[in-house]
């Protein structure tokens, strides 16, 4: 059975009569992380440089690719020729080793590790006078570091980020793309190492190579290594360094490559994924109108990160939350609803519960904008992680709504699918179902209307699922069911209804909204 401190994590976030919108809103901690997951598909936070798209190796040299390409070093060779005095050696033992870390499959980062080479490759990342050798050094440090934690260690501890950064502004650009990607990778790794880098002052040399001539194989990188760079919050990526990268990505933004996109509506999520004060900081870049675009872009890829940034703006203040209306989300959520992937269902739905946590004016957008019938078909039919959500914005705007908003909820069918998740095996979700009804009635009881309100969840099948929840295992389920009981359903009238007959149907008809005119 549940802990009542179990059921509490979740219900503290629920506002109860007394609680502002403030405290109504879900943060992104207690949802589930289905995107999450799809983000490491589809934009790893790491990524090994198996071949390199900006030229191939007989462009960068020729004549030692055909020699090297006859003979291949042992790793014993290796490690003797890094640390020989030749520098012909020098770059025939860095390829090979970078030869081996490309491998599609099983590369020998740990070997490489073991054989104490680390720290030559990373001398030879100074060798501006070896440009092969330091792109070499630089291309194979950048496989090393995209292996483990303990496989990025080795290379950060070995001093790469200074040198990586320095490599920033060189004058070829296959040096400075490949440092990028190393230095992407380091910074995927967590944030110590994010952090290491902002201040080893990696941003301005990294900003600086965005430019409309740069190719966009190159902006892709960029673009990546800028998305990690504002990731994690345990701690947060420093405010200064969040405000020094922003302006980019709002150039970013308006790229067309979806690459490009993606990874800068990531960048945009992270950074709104915080306090309100985070997030106002982006909101007061103007970003919001774009944004809300790509939530209807066609490629998933650039949509699921466009919702995120928005659904996690919403969780801050009210008037954050009405600049995302301003900017039209609510004119998008509709068709997200209905998406065929559940896992955008659920983001919507999630965005969505967090807008009705506002005040009733912009409880009543979501009614003009037509986002009941969604909600009420994604509740019925949806996947349960989406339904759950569902849920959760139903209980928020039977909360903050006026009793004539609330009857719209009715008039619009929600009781049906509501009532038939009280079968759900989630204890957390029933409850809030259960507050749900409470508000439904209290409601009822403001227009004196009660006992058509209970007649309605009878003829449902509701009172049934509510008596058997009074033998539901978590002791808060039963007491909230026995509550609502004695409260509605103990009287001998309830007992004896028929709610079958053609008379009580009639009284079941919200279609006519009733006269408001006495609250």
């Amino acid at each position: 059975m549940p802990t009542t401190n179990e059921q509490d994590g979740r219900m503290k976030k629920f506002k109860n009569k007394g609680k502002d919108g403030a405290e109504m809103r879900r943060q992104r901690m207690v949802v589930n992380v289905e995107l999450r997951k799809a983000k490491k598909d589809e934009q790893i936070l790491k990524r090994r440089n198996i071949s390199f798209s900006s030229m191939t190796e007989e462009n960068l040299s020729p004549e030692q690719e055909k020699k090297n390409r006859t003979v291949q070093l042992s790793m014993e060779e290796i490690i003797q020729a890094v640390h020989g005095n030749n520098p012909e050696l020098h770059l025939k033992a860095t390829q090979t080793a970078r030869r081996m870390l490309s491998r599609q499959r099983n590369p020998p980062i740990n070997q490489v590790i073991e054989a104490g080479i680390i720290p030559k490759l990373v001398e030879f990342l100074r060798h501006n006078d070896n440009i092969s050798l330091q792109f070499e050094a630089a291309w194979a440090l950048t496989n090393i570091a995209s292996g483990t934690s303990d496989q990025t260690r080795a290379v950060v501890e070995a001093g790469a980020i200074p040198a990586f950064i320095a490599l920033l502004s060189s004058p070829h650009m296959h040096i400075s793309e490949q440092s990028v990607w190393a230095l992407g990778n380091i910074a995927g790794d967590g944030p110590m190492y994010r952090d290491s880098l902002i201040h080893n002052n990696v941003i301005p040399p990294l900003l600086a190579l965005v430019s409309p001539s740069t190719p966009i194989g190159f902006l892709r990188n960029i673009t990546w290594t800028l998305s990690n760079l504002c990731r994690n919050k345990n701690p947060y990526p420093p405010l200064e360094a969040v405000k020094q990268i922003l302006p980019v990505l709002i150039r970013l933004l308006q790229n067309e490559d979806k690459d490009i996109l993606s990874d800068t509506c990531w960048a945009v999520s992270y950074l709104t994924d915080g306090s309100n004060d985070r997030i106002h900081v982006v909101v007061e870049t103007g970003i919001l109108p774009r944004l809300v675009k790509l939530m209807a872009s066609p490629e998933l890829s650039v949509m699921t990160p466009a919702l995120r940034a928005v659904g996690n703006v919403v969780t801050g203040t009210d008037e954050q939350t009405e600049r995302a209306i301003q900017a039209g989300v609510l004119t998008v959520l509709p068709q997200l609803l209905q998406h065929p992937k559940p896992a955008i269902q659920k983001e919507a739905a999630w965005t969505l519960s967090n807008i009705a946590a506002g005040p009733c004016h912009q409880i009543q957008q979501l009614i003009t904008c037509g986002l009941l019938p969604p909600l009420v078909e994604l509740l019925d039919k949806g996947e349960f992680k989406a339904q759950k959500e569902a849920v959760w914005a139903v209980a928020n705007f039977t909360t903050g709504g006026t009793v004539q908003q609330v009857v719209e909820l009715v008039r619009y069918g929600v009781l049906k699918p509501l009532l038939n998740l009280l079968s759900a095996k989630d204890s957390k979700t029933i409850l809030v179902i259960l507050d749900t009804l409470s508000n439904f009635f209290l409601a009822a009881e403001k227009l004196a209307e009660t006992e058509r309100l209970c007649f309605l969840v009878e003829e449902l099948g509701g009172l049934e699922k509510i008596e058997a929840l009074q033998t539901h295992g978590n002791t808060m389920v039963y007491q909230a069911a026995l509550g609502l009981i004695e409260r509605y359903f103990a009287g001998e009238e309830n007992q004896n209804l028929q709610p079958e007959s053609d008379q009580a149907r009639q009284v079941f008809d919200f279609s006519e909204k009733p006269d408001f005119h006495n609250l």
